[in-house]
């Protein structure tokens, strides 16, 4: 299991079996490639997502990283080594916090469909409402994971669900609940929440296939082996726990901090995601939280990880974009000094970037795009007392510094 990691984990269709004229492993469709390669360790996958252009969040990419080891490994030890399940830690599901535009989805579906090719789905949680109204139901998550795996029910065993916008099924705060029950009925918040408790442990999905004449008989799902992956801003969690922190409290033994009460770039502290008071206040059951067995908090972004991100990912995207219009874009680093100052204030984080930098060009893409014969060859864009600046490369100044 030492061997280095060198193709993308395949996991094989049953079509894609039977065209092979190849038997599965085990009797099961989960055909790994043990036959030619090791499980990548956690320190491996950790640089490959160097490699594919994730920066930052060291400490939560850690724990992600060990999660989807650990995974692979217990699917290999059930499925291939015979072991049987009750000898083995149960699966690991796992809870992103922070804010938005911290890469926290980026960071699944690179890691899990990307560079492992796990069967995964990354569905949004606010389509889901309680069982008996209009809107997706809750049993539809397998179904959707059941389509990411050509139908093929053992794959969907060993998938991974992600839940983004996780935070948004945050139950009302009102005087209707009551030791996790309520009174009333809940088109999503607690009734989605409620849904979700046995299906994060283990239970039998029955899914319906529809009108599919090939596929009408229902198709029946275990989540024993099913990885949950659920992630969200959690905005107002810090200065929530911070209340209640001090709740008790009068005098000189206070200890705030101080908020900026319109602050949307704030990052989590392990201590603040664990307190599960805090999270029951914020609007999840108790017992919801605790099916989750690590609680992953993610940083903000800093100016030094955005301006890695831009300089990797941003710009030579755009760059392309310039040359596909016969055009060599250059950019002074005053530029991107101010594409990361303006990404800071509007507290996006990376998803910011991109928006930033657009509006940024706008004037210069306007003037040079579809212009075969008066568009200059090479384009400058420098920043000046906080404003943007281009030039073509015939009144260039020489001796500034580029990127």
């Amino acid at each position: 299991m030492n061997r280095r990691w060198k193709e993308p984990m395949r996991w094989y269709s049953q079509s894609e079996i039977q065209a092979a004229g190849r038997e599965p492993v085990g009797g099961k469709l989960l055909d790994k490639l043990l036959d030619q390669t090791g499980v990548p360790s956690p320190r491996q996958l950790f640089g490959m997502l160097d490699e594919h252009g994730y920066r930052g969040q060291d400490t939560a990419r850690r724990s992600v990283c060990l999660m989807a080891y650990r995974h692979i490994r217990r699917l290999e030890r059930i499925h291939v080594g015979g072991v049987p399940p009750e000898k083995l830690p149960p699966k690991q599901n796992i809870l992103l916090m922070g804010p938005t535009g911290c890469g926290k989805t980026h960071l699944v579906e690179l890691l899990f469909k990307d560079l492992l090719g796990l069967p995964c789905v990354v569905l949004d949680a606010t389509i889901f409402t309680e069982n008996g109204y209009v809107g997706a139901q809750v049993s539809s998550i397998m179904k959707l994971l059941l389509e990411a795996c050509d139908y093929s029910v053992e794959l969907a065993q060993a998938g991974i669900v992600c839940l983004d916008e996780f935070d948004k099924l945050a139950g009302g705060r009102s005087n209707a609940v009551f030791a996790g029950a309520q009174t009333t009925k809940d088109v999503s918040g607690y009734g989605v929440q409620r849904e979700l408790l046995k299906m994060l442990e283990s239970i039998d999905v029955s899914v319906d296939m529809g009108s599919d004449p090939f596929l009408k008989k229902p198709k029946t799902i275990n989540t024993r082996d099913v990885a949950f992956v659920a992630s969200g801003a959690f905005t107002g969690l810090s200065r929530l726990v911070e209340r209640r922190n001090n709740a008790d409290r009068i005098g000189f033994g206070r200890s705030y901090h101080v908020y900026d009460p319109d602050a949307i770039a704030v990052g989590l502290e392990q201590q603040q995601v664990n307190d599960l008071g805090a999270l029951q206040t914020f609007g999840f059951l108790p017992e919801l939280i605790a099916r989750f067995t690590s609680l992953v908090p993610f940083e903000a972004l800093d100016r030094t990880t955005l301006a890695e991100i831009l300089r990797s990912n941003d710009l030579p995207r755009y760059q392309a974009e310039f040359a596909q219009e016969g055009i060599d874009l250059m950019v002074d680093d005053s530029f991107m000094d101010l594409i990361v100052d303006q990404a800071m204030k509007r507290q996006s984080g990376a998803r910011g970037l991109s928006s930033v930098f657009m509006a940024a060009v706008e004037e210069a893409a306007f003037g040079a795009f579809g212009c075969q014969n008066d568009a200059p060859e090479r384009l400058w864009i420098s920043a000046e007392n906080g404003h943007v600046v281009t030039c073509p490369d015939s009144v260039r100044i020489k001796g500034e510094r580029h990127v």
